[in-house]
C-alpha cells in the first residue's frame, strides 16, 4: 500500500493508474478504524480495480465545544488494518496541505435544506464542514466511485445532494450499517463507553427494531411512536437527542401517506453520542 500524504503525489499515481485503465473507488475516512469502515473497503474492491482511502480528521466539521485536538489519532494501527484490507492508496494529509493557512475558510460547500436539521441542529455548522471536504477530496481524488456506510443517513443524503447539485461524476455507493452482535452500530465513538454502558448502548437499535415493527403492524401515530421510544431510552440510561420517523427523500417528517421511511436517532451515552437508524419501505 502507498502512503501519501501530498496532493500532487497523489494526483500523480491516480494519473498513471488511470492511463493503464483502471476504475477508481475511494473511502474517506476520520482514521480511528473499526470494522465498519473496513467493510466500506471490501465494498469498494467490488466497484472498481484501485482503492483509495483517505484519513484525514477534518477541522471544520467540529463544533464549538467538539475537542478537535482530542479525536482519537491511529495512525499506525489504522495503517496495518487497511494494508490487510488490501487498499491499494492511503491518503494522509496534513491539516496545512488540506486547508493553506490563508485559505482554511475562504470557500465553503453547503446543502442547506438537509444541514440544519436533525444532528444538523445539533451540531450547527458541522455538514457544512463535511460538505466542504468532501467536495474537496473529490477534486484531489477524482474518483469514479465514493463509499459511505449508511450509518449516518443524514451524511449520505447531503453528499448525495452535492454530488448531484455540482454535476460531479462519482457514483455514490451506500453500504450496510456494520453492527455487533447486539445489534448496537460499530462506531470510533463505541471507544468511549464502559462495558456496561456497551451493554446498555444495544437500546438504541432495539428501540429502532421496535419502533419499525410497530408501523408495519401499522401503527402509523408517529408522533406517539417517537415519545414512546424517548422514554425507553431515557429509561435505559440514554439523554435523547432525537428520535424521528421521517421520509427518506428528505428527512422531513414522515406521513401516513409516504412509503419510503427512514427512522433516525441520536442519543448519549456518557461521553459518547451515538447515531443509528433504519431505512425500510413500510409495508
Amino acid at each position: 500500500m502507498q502512503v501519501i500524504s501530498k496532493i500532487d503525489a497523489l494526483r500523480q499515481a491516480l494519473w498513471q493508474h488511470r492511463l493503464n485503465g483502471a476504475s477508481i473507488a475511494f473511502v474517506p475516512t476520520m482514521g480511528n478504524l473499526h470494522e465498519g469502515h473496513l467493510q466500506l473497503l471490501d465494498r469498494a474492491h467490488e466497484q472498481a480495480d484501485i482503492v483509495v482511502a483517505s484519513i484525514f480528521v477534518n477541522p471544520l466539521q467540529f463544533g464549538p465545544g467538539e475537542d478537535f485536538n482530542g479525536y482519537p489519532r491511529t495512525f499506525e494501527n489504522d495503517q496495518a488494518k487497511l494494508t490487510e484490507r488490501g487498499c491499494h492508496i492511503l491518503f494522509a494529509p496534513s491539516v496545512e496541505e488540506m486547508y493553506p493557512e490563508t485559505r482554511i475558510s475562504a470557500t465553503i460547500v453547503k446543502v442547506p435544506q438537509l444541514s440544519g436539521i436533525h444532528c444538523g441542529a445539533s451540531r450547527p455548522g458541522h455538514f457544512t464542514g463535511v460538505a466542504t471536504v468532501v467536495t474537496k477530496l473529490f477534486g484531489i481524488v477524482q474518483p469514479d466511485y465514493a463509499v459511505f456506510g449508511l450509518k449516518d443517513f443524514q451524511q449520505f443524503l447531503v453528499i448525495k445532494q452535492l454530488t448531484e447539485d455540482l454535476c460531479l461524476p462519482v457514483e455514490i455507493i451506500g453500504a450496510p450499517i456494520a453492527r455487533a452482535e447486539s445489534g448496537l452500530a460499530l462506531s470510533s465513538r463505541n471507544g468511549y463507553l464502559t462495558a456496561a454502558e456497551l451493554d446498555q448502548a444495544a437500546t438504541l437499535y432495539r428501540c429502532l427494531a421496535d419502533t419499525r415493527t410497530s408501523i408495519d403492524a401499522g401503527n402509523l401515530n408517529f408522533a406517539e411512536l417517537e415519545a414512546k421510544a424517548q422514554s425507553q431510552l431515557q429509561a435505559a440510561g440514554f439523554t435523547p437527542d432525537y428520535f424521528k420517523v421521517c421520509c427518506q427523500q428528505d428527512l422531513q417528517p414522515a406521513s401516513t401517506e409516504d412509503s419510503e421511511l427512514v427512522i433516525i436517532a441520536a442519543a448519549y451515552m456518557g461521553k459518547a453520542r451515538l447515531i443509528d437508524n433504519l431505512h425500510f419501505h413500510r409495508l
